[in-house]
């Protein structure tokens, strides 16, 4: 893997790790994650703009893609609330690429490997240690894990195909849409104008920013290196996320949980390079 591509997918990992550690220090993790939509939508659109090349054949994917991150996003904020970065993050990470192998061998007649079984362990094996072991565990993490993780797969399925119908910077932009629209709109009509207003401020601007930046350091690393590759470096957001959580948010993050969130890294890893 050349140099270049290993320093911007490891930039791309800690930038993605980075956003959600924003969010979930928020005080109202609801309200700062729809200012963030906003933010992103808004200083993003006149880069899609400059780089506008779609086909009308990407409706359907911008529809399903669009919906699944709108759900997708609106777990994310209301798992933050709720429950540690530490324990959701690594779950949510780790049970996305398990599960796009599992509809990949199930629905679409896709063979496996031994390199992706291995990885498949693993990430189990992570996920019990990330989750404090098979005892005391609170279990609304693993059920937002899993939950988030089934978004992150839908749409990941879904994007690999409509990818091909549009430029990636826009694509990302009209997926992104809904949840900058609806979101945004459902959370003002729960919480109210204050509530909302409260929220702004530089954390969920940077947070905003910051799910771009991390998406273009991933394409950049791309057209420098396999996307094999790419997808396992990626993944070490995975141990950079709860070594922030331990730092920034002050979560409880033993020995056990950092070895729980370095194994789905390792699972993950195998997944992509398997």
């Amino acid at each position: 893997m050349p140099t270049a591509a290993l320093v911007l997918a490891l930039c791309a990992a800690v930038v993605h790790a980075f956003w959600n550690t924003l969010l979930a220090r928020a005080k109202d993790a609801e309200a700062a994650t729809a200012v963030a939509l906003v933010v992103a939508e808004v200083v993003f659109a006149p880069v899609a703009a400059l780089d506008w090349h779609v086909h009308a054949s990407v409706w359907p994917f911008v529809v399903a893609s669009g919906t699944l991150e709108l759900v997708y996003f609106a777990l994310l904020a209301a798992a933050y609330r709720r429950v540690e970065l530490s324990v959701v993050y690594p779950i949510a990470r780790g049970g996305a690429p398990v599960l796009v192998l599992a509809v990949g061998v199930v629905a679409l007649g896709k063979s496996t490997s031994i390199e992706q079984v291995f990885g498949v362990l693993l990430v189990a094996t992570g996920v019990v240690l990330v989750r404090g072991g098979l005892r005391g565990a609170d279990p609304r993490g693993i059920a937002f894990g899993l939950a988030i993780a089934t978004c992150i797969a839908g749409y990941t399925l879904v994007d690999k195909h409509g990818i091909t119908h549009a430029r990636a910077i826009p694509y990302l932009e009209l997926t992104m849409l809904p949840s900058a629209i609806v979101y945004p709109a459902a959370v003002l009509a729960a919480k109210g104008r204050a509530r909302v207003r409260a929220a702004v401020g530089p954390a969920p601007f940077l947070a905003g920013i910051a799910t771009f930046v991390a998406y273009t350091l991933v394409l950049a690393a791309l057209e420098r290196a396999s996307a094999a590759s790419v997808a396992a470096v990626r993944e070490t957001s995975v141990v950079v996320a709860a070594l922030l959580a331990a730092t920034v948010l002050n979560e409880k993050v033993g020995p056990l949980r950092l070895a729980g969130a370095v194994v789905v890294a390792a699972g993950i890893a195998t997944l992509a390079l398997g």
